[in-house]
């Protein structure tokens, strides 16, 4: 969202208002530093309690409040979080008007990923305004009866920071005779034996000897504690702090082959050219496996470790993978989201 608020930050006639849940605070500034932002409210909440349902009622009880004083005449929410969630529903009990970036994702599947999958249908159907990344989450949106705003293919804005953040990278570290592995890992459904099936696999690929592989440790403690566990004393396999949006692109471009549970690396990778393994059963971006910058691995150890394999010894099919790709729009989102806004205040979209 940091390349919107950006834009909206030049535009005669507009005001834009950023508010933080407080959902890993330090995570968040340090995600802002870069784009020159920093939060106009914090509502700081304890939201660590691990139920969406009490992080939701949590966020929506503190921003109710807020949105009554600041009465805005939009509410922008990104994603499928509960943050976005809570931040809609209270929008939506105001009467204040919803946009959705990212709308239209689907895994149609309400368990994987959870509550995520649940949170973006609603968003959805509350939103006047859903900015969908690819014309497959147009379709997704055109096949849902109870979606009554207005609907536009615009590209995601997580591509916009992407570019933004490349522009402004330090030069590559040197180069190592080892292959760079990068891996993240935090989705709720894998939380448990999935997870630790997941360590097998990267033990396995450790023990090769000839690859490198770095893991940022996510804030979630239950996430940090199998993590730690499992692959704490496997000497080829660096668990790291948290990284910075910054840091972690950095990684992402130094790496020959990245694996991930996140959502927003199977956008990113493919725009940067690195081949991605999906550590997932189901996906609500479809398009990262269908333009040949993904595949899906599932937490199988064997699976996992197959895929890997192939990519890391054969050339042929890394390099058929490793060139860029952008299914999910190639940087100027926000600028197309923006004149769907200034349409919508002008009284040229009605919903």
């Amino acid at each position: 969202m940091a390349p919107m608020l950006r834009l909206l930050a030049e535009q005669a006639g507009f005001e834009s208002i950023l508010i933080a849940t407080g959902q890993h605070l330090e995570l968040f500034d340090d995600a802002l530093r870069p784009f020159g932002l920093a939060p106009d409210h914090r509502l700081d909440l304890a939201c660590d309690s691990g139920i969406p349902a009490v992080m939701a009622d949590a966020i929506g009880i503190s921003l109710l409040p807020l949105l009554k004083l600041l009465a805005p005449d939009l509410v922008l929410v990104q994603g499928d979080t509960s943050s976005a969630f809570a931040a809609a529903c209270t929008a939506d009990y105001l009467g204040i008007a919803i946009g959705h970036v990212e709308a239209g994702l689907r895994s149609h599947d309400p368990e994987r990923p959870f509550p995520e999958e649940t949170n973006r249908i609603a968003i959805d159907r509350l939103s006047q305004l859903l900015f969908a990344p690819t014309q497959g989450a147009m379709d997704n949106l055109a096949g849902d009866r109870q979606i009554t705003g207005s609907r536009h293919l615009t590209g995601n804005s997580g591509i916009d920071a992407l570019n933004l953040v490349l522009a402004d990278l330090p030069p590559p570290p040197p180069p190592d005779p080892r292959s760079r592995i990068l891996v993240t890992l935090h989705r709720r459904e894998t939380t448990g034996a999935p997870l630790r099936a997941i360590c097998g696999a990267l033990r396995a690929l450790a023990a090769r000897g000839d690859i490198v592989i770095s893991l940022p440790l996510h804030p979630n403690p239950l996430v940090r504690a199998i993590l730690l566990d499992e692959l704490a004393d496997v000497a080829t396999i660096a668990l790291l702090a948290p990284l910075c949006y910054r840091d972690m692109i950095a990684q992402m471009k130094a790496s020959r082959l990245i694996l991930s549970d996140s959502g927003g690396v199977q956008e990113e990778a493919p725009a940067l050219g690195v081949p991605l393994l999906i550590l997932r059963d189901t996906t609500e971006r479809p398009e990262a496996v269908a333009c040949g910058g993904a595949r899906l691995s599932g937490t199988d150890p064997g699976r996992i470790t197959a895929d890997a394999t192939a990519l890391l010894d054969d050339a042929a099919a890394h390099a058929a993978m490793a060139r860029p790709r952008f299914p999910f729009g190639r940087g100027d989102a926000s600028r197309k989201m923006f004149t769907v806004i200034e349409n919508y205040f002008a009284g040229r979209i009605v919903t």
